[in-house]
């Protein structure tokens, strides 16, 4: 049986460790797929529990120098690293400033000092290189069990270099060495080194944790307790103890517990945070009810239909963490030039020392020279630069009530030029509504009350329609005795001794009741893709009813706008051609884009035909029928009011029943794509422009030497500054909004 695992990974400081736990789980006979997600410090896993179990590939994990755990890295584990380095980087600069001042003047130190200045350098670097000490055990470790370098490697041998080689100098300089002299020593360097690196990942780890503020906010969603009404009594309960069909009250103010239909009351909620919609949606009997959701003004009980890993709460957070920890296709060339970058730069630092050293600028510049490649090269950043993206990127569309289940369709929605929308219950409302009432011999009113009294004894869905419309009119409906339904053709019955005739035209004239003088109405609304129901009273035509599927409110403004940004639109249905095209006209489409008579089980081939011609379709629908097609897109998108089966299938569910967020999804794709591309273009360029630099390309020309502590400094914020310029997304959410001047 397949299982898929989230887990937490301490440890990481590059997209080399990536490689390596993702390598080395992947020897694991059973894995199916495994992703490890730098930015989120967490690993995926999907794997066949027959032949594996989760304490394997912890196994696999911690034998690549990491530590697996299944604990939430949201909660206090995150806070107790970002402390730990805080403090760590707070002893680093206590010792190093002192450091600093003493290898860069002598200004005001005593001349017991200066004597003693090599062994007091030695005192004053030693306590930082050992609460640095993570960086040798990583990086040395990482090269003996695994035989792949890392991050650490790099900042091991290069402190190592400075530190080791200072206390050569330094022992030298006691044996009253004259070849050796305090400008030998290179204490502060190594010091130096570990603080700026503490203080890069200090920041990076805040930075980071901003990232998933969207679960963060998903996860406080959830609230602790129930008021449960237990043998005709109210007790507040633990979340974790409610049971299905407990009856729950819930009160002004006080989140939902967990989803539900109401059983009694009326109130208004708060669903933003859940679907993006921001204006509470008013809830009466019947009405579903979403857990971690806010009722604003009005009590109401509720019966509970779904409870833990099962509510809607639940399935978004683990939606949005699994597309948080899934890969994009494009971090595939970032993973493939990672694997490879740490041992071509310990080769180019190796190369450069030596080129220095053979030309004669002597042991101490070309260590200088080799300690700065080392130090500079940095993939932390190219590690950063497509997941967090991603975090920032899925968790907007979370808020949004816009949920895209895997990066790779985050990926793919940029490139979509046709999309289809599936008619019923996407495109319209999905459930017939009287739209016309023709009076010919009696009013509205009592036209609608004699066909409503009738339906009322139907089955038919058509004959719903027409009950309701008379609810909401408040009609007295009246006593019906001698009722026959005539399947597929309407109905006859008695009514205060008056015979009522009720149904299509085709049964009217079957009956003998001549309609040709209401023809024309009849055609008209046919022409309009309505369902027509002539209503005979005494053997006298009294009037006509029309019925509908009508269009989505702000239908035309999505297909208007979706037109901006695509090459295609559709409409796909099972509907007669007439009717197809009487919705599509509505919904602002053209004859040629309305693909009519489709049979369900054919949806999806409809798809293949439009993808053989080379195009990126994504389907938009709702139904069990739709589930194939959007199996077949290359973007399945389903409204989220829809079937679960449509939703399991689809990559990206739609949480409100509004065909605008289809655009809003397609641009949000777009916009996190190009912020990917930045921060690729950004650390592919520093590492291109800075390798160089460090290497003393311009040292010939200009006499510029990069010193190892500003190789440090930018190598720390350069991974800061991708994590910030992801962070910068969220002001775009706004821009989204405003897209369609919703407030």
């Amino acid at each position: 049986m397949t299982k898929k695992i989230n887990f937490s990974i301490s440890g990481m400081h590059c997209s080399s460790c990536v490689n390596t736990i993702e390598q080395e789980i992947k020897k694991l006979d059973g894995i199916n797929k495994a992703n490890v997600n730098f930015a989120m410090q967490k690993g995926f896993v999907e794997f066949d529990d027959t032949k594996l179990k989760i304490e394997d590939v912890f196994e696999a994990v911690r034998k690549a120098g990491y530590e697996p755990s299944i604990e939430d890295p949201h909660k206090a584990k995150k806070q107790k690293e970002i402390k730990s380095l805080k403090i760590k980087f707070t002893i680093a600069l206590i010792f190093s400033i002192p450091l600093m001042y003493l290898a860069m003047t002598s200004a005001f130190i005593p001349e017991t000092f200066i004597k003693h200045l090599s062994l007091i350098q030695f005192l004053l670097a030693t306590p930082v290189v050992i609460v640095g000490y993570e960086f040798f055990t990583r990086g040395l470790f990482a090269i003996y069990k695994t035989k792949r370098a890392n991050m650490d490697t790099l900042i091991a041998l290069g402190v190592s270099a400075a530190y080791i080689y200072s206390i050569v100098a330094a022992i030298n300089i006691w044996l009253g060495n004259q070849n050796f002299s305090h400008r030998n020593l290179y204490f502060e360097i190594a010091a130096f080194l570990i603080t700026f690196i503490l203080l890069g990942r200090y920041l990076e780890a805040i930075a980071k944790g901003k990232t998933s503020d969207a679960i963060k906010k998903l996860m406080g969603l959830q609230p602790k307790t129930a008021l449960v009404i237990k043998d005709g009594k109210e007790t507040k309960i633990a979340i974790s103890d409610v049971k299905l069909d407990d009856i729950i009250v819930v009160r002004p103010g006080e989140k939902i517990p967990v989803d539900g239909v109401v059983v009694e009351g009326h109130s208004s909620v708060d669903e933003s945070m859940i679907t993006g919609e921001s204006i509470p949606i008013e809830k009466e009997k019947e009405a579903k009810v979403i857990g971690g959701t806010i009722n604003k003004t009005g009590s109401f009980n509720f019966k509970t239909t779904k409870i833990g890993k099962d509510t809607v709460l639940s399935q978004i957070i683990k939606l949005v963490e699994e597309a948080q920890s899934s890969k994009a296709p494009i971090q595939k060339l970032v993973d493939f030039i990672a694997s490879y970058f740490v041992p071509i730069v310990l080769i180019v630092a190796i190369l450069t020392f030596g080129l220095w050293f053979f030309i004669g600028k002597g042991f101490v510049f070309s260590l200088t020279i080799f300690i700065s490649v080392l130090i500079i090269a940095c993939p932390c950043a190219l590690g950063l630069a497509t997941p967090t993206a991603i975090m920032v990127g899925t968790g907007m569309g979370a808020q949004l009530g816009i949920l895209i289940k895997n990066a790779e369709a985050l990926q793919k929605l940029k490139k979509i030029d046709t999309i289809i929308f599936d008619k019923t219950g996407t495109l319209t409302e999905g459930k017939p509504k009287v739209t016309n009432i023709v009076p010919y011999t009696k009013s509205d009113n009592e036209i609608l009350t004699y066909a409503a009294s009738i339906e009322k004894k139907s089955l038919h869905p058509l004959a719903d329609a027409v009950v309701e419309d008379a609810k909401k009119r408040d009609l007295k409906l009246k006593d019906v005795s001698n009722f026959e339904e005539i399947s597929g053709k309407g109905a006859k019955a008695k009514i205060e001794n008056e015979t009522i005739l009720i149904g299509n035209p085709q049964f009217i004239k079957e009956n003998g009741i001549d309609i040709s003088s209401s023809q024309i109405d009849i055609d008209h609304l046919m022409n309009e893709g309505k369902t027509t129901i002539l209503l005979v009273i005494d053997n006298k035509l009294v009037g006509l009813i029309g019925i509908a599927d009508t269009v989505k409110p702000h239908v035309k403004e999505a297909v208007t706008k979706l037109r901006t940004i695509v090459d295609h639109i559709l409409m796909i249905t099972g509907d007669n051609k007439k009717t197809a095209h009487a919705i599509g006209i509505k919904s602002k489409l053209e004859y040629e884009e309305i693909i009519a008579e489709v049979l369900p089980q054919d949806k999806a081939k409809e798809v293949k035909k439009l993808q053989q011609k080379n195009l990126i379709v994504s389907m938009v629908g709702d139904g069990i029928n739709d589930a194939p097609a959007l199996a077949q897109s290359d973007v399945g998108i389903a409204i989220g009011r829809g079937t679960d089966v449509a939703i399991e299938s689809a990559d990206v569910v739609l949480m409100k029943d509004d065909i605008r967020d289809v655009y809003k999804a397609i641009i949000l794709s777009k916009y996190v794509i190009r912020k990917i591309k930045q921060n690729l273009f950004w650390a592919f360029f520093y590492n291109v422009a800075a390798i160089p630099i460090a290497a003393g390309i311009l040292y010939p020309f200009t006499g510029f030497l990069l010193n190892p502590m500003i190789a440090a400094v930018a190598m720390a914020f350069s991974s800061v500054s991708v994590v910030t310029n992801s962070l910068l997304m969220k002001r775009y959410k706004k821009k989204i909004i405003k897209s369609f001047d919703i407030k």
